[in-house]
């Protein structure tokens, strides 16, 4: 195995960089879809795992826009993403690699948070808080999704 297989784990650590149940929500609508995932994980066969996360994903969608929404570097923004990256790179890492693919993916989750965090107090400033969310939405989500699209095999 080569170092490129563990580059869809890094980008999905990015995705969770910047929303944390994206990467989650990608999975779940891939295996709701019929798509197998490289990585070995029994969780993403509960139907109770898949449809929280897409439900979860939803919602973080709908209050990252609320003032009151915390930052994404606050203890539990980051233990959300520490979660869901670690659960998401392993799913994409190949079989036997899922370790490595948590691990790379949590490695790259964590420190882009802060620069995700950021670049979207800049556009905060620029844009608003609103149009910078959606914007902010369009591209993790569609990121979240080819990424897992390209990883997922039909059944």
């Amino acid at each position: 195995m080569k170092m490129l297989d563990l580059v869809p784990s890094a980008l999905i650590g990015a995705v969770a960089s910047a929303r944390s149940m994206t990467p989650m929500a990608a999975l779940s609508t891939a295996r709701l879809a019929g798509g197998r995932l490289p990585g070995r994980l029994v969780l993403l066969d509960h139907p109770l795992f898949r449809f929280g996360a897409l439900a979860m994903g939803a919602g973080e969608l709908l209050g990252d826009k609320m003032k009151s929404a915390p930052d994404r570097t606050v203890f539990l923004g980051l233990l959300a993403r520490v979660a869901s990256a670690g659960i998401a790179g392993a799913a994409l890492a190949p079989r036997g690699r899922e370790k490595a693919g948590a691990a790379v993916a949590v490695g790259t989750a964590v420190p882009l948070a802060y620069l995700t965090l950021a670049a979207r107090k800049r556009a905060i400033a620029a844009v608003g808080q609103t149009r910078s969310g959606l914007v902010e939405d369009a591209l993790v989500v569609a990121a979240g999704a080819a990424i897992v699209a390209l990883c997922a095999r039909r059944r």
